[in-house]
């Protein structure tokens, strides 16, 4: 993700999330935290439909966003920016992945789980009354995953 990105995710978050989307300034903001940040989008055509980001802090990471336009969910989307997420966090020495989602997301839930993510614990009310499920997923020992 570059800067010249920031307006067609601001209105791909907003579209998903209207209750709750990020601000533009944070969203800038995560994008100049290059030492411990890594953010990629998904273009079909010319348009973006998909973003992901990652922070890392080794040896822990977190999924902070992932998002998939409507048109475009059951493409393999999502799970192409969750595997460059995973990818680059073992790359920098992240162990454990951490993840909130909503409660009332089970298209995310089961992406997640899909790729090894457990529930570990719920946020009461976290996303604007709704519940996060908190998720982890611990690197095999002796993998790069």
């Amino acid at each position: 993700m570059a800067a010249g990105d920031v307006d067609a995710v601001m209105a791909l978050e907003r579209a998903l999330f209207p209750a709750d989307a990020w601000s533009e300034g944070m969203l800038r903001e995560e994008l100049a935290e290059t030492a411990t940040r890594h953010y990629v989008v998904a273009v079909a055509g010319d348009a973006l439909v998909g973003y992901a980001g990652l922070r890392f802090v080794p040896p822990e990471g977190d999924v902070q966003t992932m998002a998939v336009a409507e048109s475009a969910w059951g493409t393999g989307i999502g799970g192409a920016l969750l595997t460059e997420l995973l990818d680059q966090a073992a790359r920098r020495g992240v162990r454990d992945m951490f993840l909130e989602v909503r409660s009332d997301n089970p298209r995310a839930q089961k992406l997640y789980a899909r790729f090894g993510f457990e529930r570990i614990g719920i946020r009461r009310g976290y996303y604007n009354g709704a519940d996060a499920l908190v998720m982890r997923r611990v690197a095999e020992e002796g993998t790069h995953e």
